[in-house]
């Protein structure tokens, strides 16, 4: 079991962080101005996982769309996936939206101030409750996001990788110890002031020890460990995998789009109709689609990284006659359409590309000169 960690009564490192904060912080993102609660959680979602230069123009975006919380609530689930497509994570658009909707049903249309009942809505952990409380409401919770486990593991010496429970228990500890020591309607500055230095100075590789205003108590400074520390995770290596999707368009060059599964992989959004096998794909074809595959077009295989594996999508194309069978998780949209809908970022880059147009089909003879 790790050793607790003390901090002390007048603690410098909150003092020191805040005076860097004033003078160094950043004090310009949209969701500071003007500042709700509202504005905060929608920021917090977004940042979880990305970073802030990303998270800009969506956030942006996001709002011109729903600028209220009834207004997020009140929309369909492809008005939401669609101002969300391309930021990832889309498990974070479903529960912000189930959020909003809780949040119409049992709390008249606001976030809760409460720290148990926003800890209880869909896709707001320990940290997100923290971290929405402090910054909208200057209320007194801590916070551990990736950028703030990064810190307290340097400056107060703590080995081990901080996604293990215990290691994690004594980061809670540490960081709650701080926040009591926040001088009272700073907790907002002070909640920025951590992830401002996490992300801009005690980066992951190559921090900036030399401007860091902690530097003189930092124990990974000191010990010359700043590589070291945190502990990463132990590291494997990405299983690789391969699946088959088809892009079909009509006569009215329309292309034939599948709603994914609510659980899963790009979960509810909108994408081709995909198999891990061609066999397979072969199968759900002649079952739903009035046409062939025969001679399909074999366009350049689509690589795309999750967090736990590589995905290599080969991607057959064909004209086709029509549907055989309707479904409602299956539509024809042009490509006017394609903007109002969610799809993955890799997809939506390839019907940018092919939707309007078909490929040149090549004859085989050629094709094998090639």
């Amino acid at each position: 079991m790790p050793e607790a960690t003390v901090v002390p009564a007048g603690d410098p490192f909150v003092a020191r962080l805040l005076h860097w904060f004033d003078d160094h912080g950043r004090h310009d993102l949209p969701w500071q101005h003007p500042r709700s609660p509202y504005r905060v959680w929608l920021s917090e979602i977004m940042l979880q996982q990305t970073q802030v230069a990303t998270v800009v123009p969506y956030f942006q975006r996001f709002l011109q769309h729903f600028p209220t919380l009834p207004a997020l609530a009140a929309a369909s689930n492809d008005a939401v996936m669609a101002q969300w497509a391309g930021l990832g994570y889309y498990a974070r658009a479903r529960n912000l939206h189930a959020a909003a909707q809780r949040c119409v049903e049992l709390h008249d249309g606001q976030l809760p101030r409460d720290f148990d009942a926003l800890h209880a809505l869909p896709g707001i952990g320990r940290s997100t409750a923290g971290a929405i409380l402090s910054q909208a409401w200057n209320d007194r919770f801590p916070i551990l996001d990736g950028n703030v486990k990064r810190v307290l593991s340097r400056y107060h010496g703590i080995e081990g990788f901080p996604g293990l429970p215990a290691i994690e228990k004594q980061l809670w500890a540490i960081s709650e110890a701080h926040a009591a020591q926040v001088p009272d309607g700073r907790m907002a500055d002070y909640t920025q002031a951590q992830m401002d230095l996490g992300a801009t100075v005690c980066s992951r590789a190559r921090p900036a020890c030399v401007i860091c205003p902690q530097q003189q108590d930092c124990v990974a400074r000191r010990e010359g460990r700043t590589a070291e520390l945190p502990t990463p995770k132990p590291g494997k290596t990405l299983p690789e995998r391969e699946a088959v999707a088809l892009l079909l368009r009509d006569a009215q060059q329309r292309v034939l789009l599948q709603k994914r599964p609510a659980t899963g992989i790009w979960a509810q959004l909108w994408t081709l109709p995909q198999a891990d096998a061609g066999e397979a794909l072969q199968d759900w074809f002649d079952a739903h689609v009035d046409g062939s595959l025969e001679d399909a077009d074999e366009l350049p295989v689509l690589q795309h990284t999750f967090s736990h594996y590589r995905l290599h999508l080969q991607i057959l194309s064909r004209q086709v006659r029509g549907l055989r069978v309707e479904e409602s998780s299956l539509r024809w949209v042009t490509a006017d359409e394609l903007p109002a809908l969610g799809l993955p970022a890799p997809i939506r880059k390839l019907l940018d590309g092919t939707a309007i147009k078909p490929p040149r089909r090549t004859s085989k003879k050629s094709r094998n000169h090639e």
